[in-house]
């Protein structure tokens, strides 16, 4: 069972109809947001799924933004502490995979990616983070490493970090885009920002069963698969 119509729920669709699991993707996704309402209809429609589906896998999907000093007191940070916390009381069989920044096709503004490409291909001004590092993983790589886990029944009733060993500064993440797209971006620097620091010792087993590979290149073939250079960005 597949709870959610986002990115992370249409790439865990082979799951579906798998009773074993139910893999709740329907949450907040926007790490900017404040709105109380919407961090209450994510807590509403997860009790009722824990009750619903009590026997099977409760599978969540957190978010790494824990470990970034400058988020940790985010309203979203705290909303997603919130909702581990009930399921680890809830819910006798479940599995918290904390996930970093998944790069795919959405429509989702807020990614990082998207937020970026857009004001650099419209040309619109926007602010840097100087000291701010970003955590980037493709989507196929994440469902890769949490199917894995997921199948062979590891960490169950724990929390598990999924992300790249490597954090991209702002800045080069901004170069890449600039270079891929040959556009040249319109932004101002502030001197602010930190970097996560992420524990990915529970799956280096898996990564290195799954070969996979997180080189020098990683982020440009991610902007080549995902964001074609003749494609208009999410409007």
């Amino acid at each position: 069972m597949v709870i959610g119509n986002g990115m992370i729920a249409t790439r865990f669709g082979s799951y579906k109809d798998d009773e074993r699991f139910v893999v709740f993707a329907s949450g907040v996704s926007n790490s900017t947001l404040k709105d109380a309402d919407n961090f209450a209809r994510e807590l509403n429609l997860l009790k009722e799924t824990i009750r619903k589906y009590a026997t099977a896998q409760f599978v969540y999907f957190s978010t790494c933004s824990i470990y970034d000093p400058a988020m940790k007191q985010s309203a979203y940070v705290l909303h997603k502490l919130t909702v581990e916390h009930l399921i680890q009381e809830k819910h006798p069989n479940h599995l918290i995979f904390r996930v970093s920044n998944p790069i795919g096709k959405t429509d989702n503004r807020n990614t990082i990616l998207n937020y970026f490409i857009t004001h650099i291909c419209e040309e619109q001004h926007f602010t840097a983070w100087k000291y701010a590092t970003r955590n980037l993983i493709d989507i196929d790589d994440m469902f890769a490493v949490c199917n894995c886990i997921l199948q062979k029944q590891m960490h169950k009733n724990k929390i598990i970090n999924v992300a790249n060993p490597v954090n991209y500064s702002v800045l080069s993440i901004i170069h890449g885009i600039e270079q891929h797209f040959s556009k040249k971006a319109d932004y101002s620097i502030v001197d602010r920002g930190s970097s996560p620091l992420i524990d990915i010792t529970a799956i280096e087993p898996v990564l290195s069963e799954l070969k996979l590979e997180f080189d020098e290149h990683y982020f440009a073939q991610l902007l080549t698969k995902y964001f074609p250079t003749n494609e208009l960005p999410v409007s």
